[in-house]
């Protein structure tokens, strides 16, 4: 069995300060989902590569790869989704085994109104807080370790989610 490599002071408290700010911010930007627009930001995400995929619609597979979810997972929130009537689902025209989920008008127009006050959650406790360089030297650090997290896909943050 090989020895760890124990983190040193500096790299400790890093790892603490990015654990802490990723699950405060996560637990901000759900808590003011829920109090202003009645929904986690899990749905919120989903509603979201909705509405930017062509056609507003997406398979369920295309869709789990989106938000970094399980396929189980994505289809019991979908499921919610689709009873709130923010998504419909069908199957592929030319695949009857492939699961297309669409953002309905109704779910547009929730997003629509939910989007103003979560990007201004998100302004107040990830951007304002940093000057432009700090903002541009997190984003390349960020880059840094989705590319090392997940080196075959697309970063999320490149495709303009919010």
């Amino acid at each position: 069995m090989t020895e760890a490599q124990w983190l040193d002071d500096e790299e400790q408290e890093t790892w603490r300060a990015f654990l802490w700010t990723s699950r405060l911010l996560n637990s901000a930007l759900d808590r003011q989902l829920q109090r202003d627009s009645g929904m986690p930001h899990a749905y919120y995400m989903i509603l979201a590569m909705l509405s930017e995929a062509p056609g507003r619609a997406l398979t369920m597979t295309a869709l789990a790869e989106l938000v970094h979810s399980s396929p189980s997972r994505l289809s019991h929130a979908v499921n919610r989704l689709e009873e709130a009537g923010w998504v419909s689902r069908c199957k592929h025209d030319g695949d009857r085994r492939t699961t297309i989920a669409r953002l309905t008008d109704e779910g547009y127009a929730v997003l629509a109104k939910a989007a103003p006050g979560h990007v201004a959650e998100v302004r107040r406790h990830l951007f304002d807080p940093l000057d432009r360089e700090q903002m541009l030297a997190f984003r390349e650090t960020l880059h840094a370790l989705l590319s090392s997290l997940d080196p075959d896909h697309e970063a999320p943050c490149a495709r303009g989610e919010g």
